[in-house]
């Protein structure tokens, strides 16, 4: 079970590491679209945008249906709400280190620094 959900979640991130992709996620959040509308603003084959797709698809980000000759695709946020899951737990270690850090200064910014050692003579 950890396995699977481990590599579910590469396959998210690894979905999420190319901006063509993000921005073919934000335009299937508005509605669902063909494969030729994703590839549209991006001037690219649908072979190219294709590709692209599948590797959404292998993450379960989206959807595809064939309609006719048409493929449509949808967003499935589900593994975004699993990554923004594991982001969040770094998030929390993060703050709370970073909070560590920020009671240590103002500890240390409230202390007059100790004067360094003296040099003394050597015998």
């Amino acid at each position: 079970m950890v396995e699977q959900h481990a590599s579910q979640l590469d396959h998210t991130f690894h979905a999420l590491s190319d901006p063509t992709r993000r921005a073919m996620l934000r335009n299937l959040s508005v509605h669902e679209r063909s494969v030729g509308e994703l590839a549209a603003p991006f001037q690219m084959s649908l072979a190219a945008a294709s590709k692209h797709i599948k590797v959404l698809e292998r993450a379960g980000l989206v959807h595809r249906e064939v309609k006719g000759r048409t493929h449509v695709c949808r967003l499935n946020a589900r593994p975004l709400s699993d990554a923004q899951d594991w982001i969040r737990y770094y998030e929390r270690f993060w703050s709370e280190r970073l909070d560590m850090l920020e009671s240590l200064l103002r500890g240390e910014a409230s202390t007059p620094p100790s004067p360094p050692p003296k040099k003394g003579r050597t015998r």
